[in-house]
């Protein structure tokens, strides 16, 4: 499975960009070449999917769209010890899906948005 826990909410931000189909880089001054880190290319008005729950809502109805049971299924895996683990999800299961941090919907999002460009 694809790693996320290791990347940055700015590095994760910009994968996911970059997957939502995101080309909005800033202009560079020095006839194209960048004096600066890729991360800090972008301008600010890329969507932050780690800490806006707005933004993360859209990046994750784009991975359902993609793979919807993949998404559900990597996000239980973000969250997985909150949830019961059962064969059968109970009500609470759902409730720590449902309530799940714009950071895990982005990892999840990530990896099944990652996934469905293989």
């Amino acid at each position: 499975m694809t790693q996320v826990k290791d990347k940055t909410d700015q590095q994760l931000n910009r994968a996911l960009a970059e997957l939502m189909g995101w080309t909005d880089f800033k202009e560079d001054a020095h006839g194209g070449t960048w004096a600066t880190a890729p991360d800090y290319r972008w301008t600010n008005k890329r969507p932050d999917y780690c800490s806006d729950p707005a933004a993360s809502l859209e990046v994750q109805a784009k991975a359902i769209e993609v793979d919807a049971s993949n998404f559900i299924n990597r996000l239980a895996w973000i969250v997985r010890d909150r949830i019961s683990g059962d064969m059968e999800w109970t009500n609470n299961d759902i409730v720590v899906l449902l309530n799940a941090s714009p950071r895990e919907r982005a990892e999840a999002a990530y990896i099944t948005l990652q996934g469905a460009q293989k």
